[in-house]
């Protein structure tokens, strides 16, 4: 019986080590999980920090129609014409664009371009600091089948309120500009010379006819 005996209890001791075993692996498995749950849950939370602020610099010039107003921003680079950055916020509506002639604008000037355009504008300074217009050299014209050229012109200067000004918060002006475009249609861009991206401040749709 005593031999007997002995020989039994090997196999229960080795059962009893299987079990704890895999108690123990169990266990531990348990244990892993919510450390990668907690891993994602970090993730998802630090990627919004990581998505880009938007900023006035980087917004897109609005194209704008006769009767239509859109909102842009100027600012100012440094001494050395370099960090520019916006400082305030314009608003332009276009009040009219109307094709003219010579006569119409009391000159005897043909336009190199070929078309004179009288284009109206009204520009307030919608901000909280000063902001320079200055359209001369600044305004280019361009359609699908001519490249960019400069409109700007001489001619009609001294009628009405001057749009080439500095305006303080608050202040607008309504102007006319007389530009030399190719032809009828197209678009005219204002280009700040105080931002290097060559990108326009806002864009002008002219009608067809």
């Amino acid at each position: 019986m005593r031999a007997y005996i002995r020989r039994a209890c090997v196999p229960a001791l080795l059962v009893s080590a299987v079990l704890l075993t895999g108690c123990s692996s169990g266990g531990s498995d348990k244990g892993a999980a919510p450390e990668k749950s907690a891993d994602v849950k970090e993730a998802v939370v630090e990627e919004p920090t990581e998505e880009p602020s938007s900023s006035p610099s980087s917004a897109p010039a609005p194209t704008v129609g006769v009767g239509e107003t859109g909102k842009f921003g100027l600012g100012e680079a440094d001494e050395y014409g370099e960090n520019y950055k916006v400082t305030t916020q314009m608003e332009v509506t276009v009040v009219g664009a109307k094709y003219v002639t010579p006569a119409e604008v009391d000159t005897s000037n043909k336009p190199q371009n070929g078309q004179y355009v009288a284009l109206t504008l009204k520009l307030e300074n919608v901000g909280k600091a000063p902001a320079e217009i200055m359209t001369y050299g600044s305004m280019q014209w361009e359609d699908e089948q001519t490249a960019a050229q400069d409109a700007t012109t001489l001619e009609g200067v001294g009628e009405g309120q001057n749009v080439d000004t500095t305006y303080k918060p608050g202040q607008s002006v309504t102007g006319k500009l007389i530009l030399d475009v190719g032809r009828k249609g197209g678009t005219v861009g204002y280009y700040s010379a105080e931002d290097p991206s060559g990108e326009p401040a806002f864009i002008v749709e002219l009608p067809k006819s």
